[in-house]
């Protein structure tokens, strides 16, 4: 098997032992994505609104560093502090997927890195 990491400066580095996110063959699998800006490192202030706009903004660079859209996800999978967003994230992710829209899974979880409130990670197909 033959892997390729995908790395842009347009999204946060990894902040452990992982990468941004890895190709093997046709299949693109990018690492869960926390709102953390780019250049400052840290948490977009605001909200769980500008930090769900900001992940979606951190993978849509992954996956364009991959040379793939959004158009090509397959999977996504949501991990929110509070499932009482989720409304929102479905608002905001129809900004950003058009149809037909990838599989999806939302699981509420007791905490996220750096005390985000919302992460997702998904499968790019090519």
């Amino acid at each position: 098997m033959s892997k390729h990491i995908i790395s842009t400066d347009a999204a946060p580095a990894a902040i452990g032992v992982y990468s941004q996110a890895v190709r093997v063959r046709d299949t693109i699998w990018v690492s869960g994505q926390i709102p953390l800006d780019p250049k400052t490192k840290e948490l977009v202030p605001g909200g769980i609104e500008p930090q769900i706009r900001q992940v979606f903004e951190n993978l849509k660079a992954i996956v364009t560093a991959a040379g793939a859209t959004f158009d090509q996800v397959v999977k996504a999978n949501v991990y929110l502090t509070d499932l009482k967003h989720f409304a929102l994230v479905n608002q905001i992710m129809a900004e950003y997927f058009r149809e037909p829209y990838p599989a999806r899974a939302a699981v509420g979880v007791a905490a996220l890195p750096r005390g985000a409130e919302v992460e997702v990670e998904c499968i790019v197909a090519q």
